[in-house]
């Protein structure tokens, strides 16, 4: 008998190999043992091109009304892209609009597996990314400027008063770009971090570059610290751990020296750029879990990389590519844990922990796709392809 599920998941498809591993994960490893219930949402990047992203903001609203999405890796759109599926215009990070609606804080977490070493020695414990998840360059806007002038920033009040302040007398061709962020947002993300670290009983560091952007950083900066000393720094001095705040270079150094054990929270492209660093010195940017978590408790897990597209165009060839699944089968666990959760149903619990367990059973065992392979030690026993990975996780479960 199946196990059943009390309600639904959104279910976000997306591009290219992952997609194809998606469905083979959901065939070989979920729908044999769970009535799966999901509203899907095809975000795929021509789906996405074809609704003017209407499908996307959907897919945003059904994880706020559900309470858990699961997200499989999305095209980003540049030229040659729109080229390449004959899109009608450039689309937007599809990540960047549900983080937006969402208002939430991207966590994650390297995978450890005991015969993968990790490329700092200094790591015993995993290191949580907390990225924040709205605004900075994800929200930009930029200008191709054709020749000299005056570049300007300006503000204008709803109540007509104006603030003008100049960017640069552009002497020739150039760029601009506008960011922005709110202080609401910034608070969130605080929180979320601060409730997050309590959670798992780790410490807080904040990394940003206040001394040269002294408003733009130094503001994160700032309400980083009236948000843990009004409502967290009693509860973090009780449970022992601590929160405190360096330059982002000076985080990036005392990081790749400390053992690990901590959340390093970032600004929205720092963690971007951070996470990847941390999960390649973990194996494989495939061996780490992602989760958005928005400040009223909705939860969208996902995969934290691309669409492997190198591998994707191999297999349109006819090709069994070795992609390694592990965060795409993780992010369905980690959805169907959080559900369980919200539910309380146990069985969906317990399954979700014996996947996990059977994914990286496999690993440990000696059987692996080739990003690991290289890494292993012991060396690998059985280097495999993504199908045939898959297989394996399947009979050990």
């Amino acid at each position: 008998m199946k196990i059943q599920m009390k309600n639904a998941i959104a279910e976000l498809d997306g591009d290219e190999m992952t997609r194809v591993l998606w469905a083979v994960i959901k065939e070989k490893l979920l729908a044999p043992h769970i009535d799966l219930k999901t509203e899907y949402y095809d975000l795929g990047l021509k789906s996405r091109d074809d609704s003017d992203d209407r499908i996307t903001y959907e897919a945003a609203a059904a994880i706020k009304r559900l309470g858990v999405g699961v997200k499989c890796a999305t095209i980003t759109s540049n030229a040659a892209r729109v080229k390449e599926y004959n899109l009608k215009q450039l689309t937007p990070s599809p990540n960047g609009i549900i983080r937006g609606e969402l208002d939430g804080t991207v966590f994650r977490t390297p995978i450890f597996v005991r015969n993968i070493p990790c490329g700092v020695a200094t790591w015993k414990k995993p290191i949580v990314l907390g990225r924040h998840a709205y605004g900075d360059v994800y929200k930009n806007c930029e200008i191709r400027t054709p020749g000299p002038g005056k570049a300007e920033l300006v503000f204008t009040g709803s109540d007509g008063t104006e603030i003008r302040r100049t960017i640069q007398e552009m002497s020739g061709p150039g760029i601009i770009q506008g960011i922005h962020n709110l202080d609401r947002s910034i608070e969130d993300f605080a929180r979320c971090c601060f409730r997050y670290a309590l959670d798992q009983r780790i410490p807080v560091w904040l990394g940003t570059k206040d001394t040269i952007s002294k408003t733009y950083d130094g503001t994160f900066k700032e309400i980083f610290q009236r948000v843990y000393d009004a409502e967290f720094k009693a509860r973090f001095e009780a449970a022992g751990i601590e929160y405190f705040y360096t330059l982002i270079d000076d985080a990036v150094a005392r990081v790749m020296k400390s053992e690990g054990g901590m959340l390093w929270a970032c600004k929205n492209y720092d963690g971007d750029v951070m996470s990847d660093m941390i999960a390649s010195a973990c194996g494989s940017l495939a061996m780490m879990t992602s989760v958005l978590v928005s400040p009223d408790g909705v939860y969208e897990y996902e995969a934290s990389h691309g669409t492997v597209q190198r591998h994707y165009y191999r297999y349109q060839k006819g090709e069994k590519t070795s992609t390694n699944p592990v965060a795409l089968i993780f992010a369905w666990t980690g959805a169907l844990a959080k559900r369980a959760e919200l539910d309380g149903t146990d069985d969906l619990a317990a399954f979700a922990k014996k996947l996990e367990a059977a994914t990286l059973g496999v690993i440990e065992d000696g059987t692996m796709t080739g990003d690991l392979a290289q890494l292993a030690s012991p060396a690998a026993k059985r280097v495999v392809n993504s199908w045939e990975y898959i297989d394996a996780v399947a009979d050990r479960l």
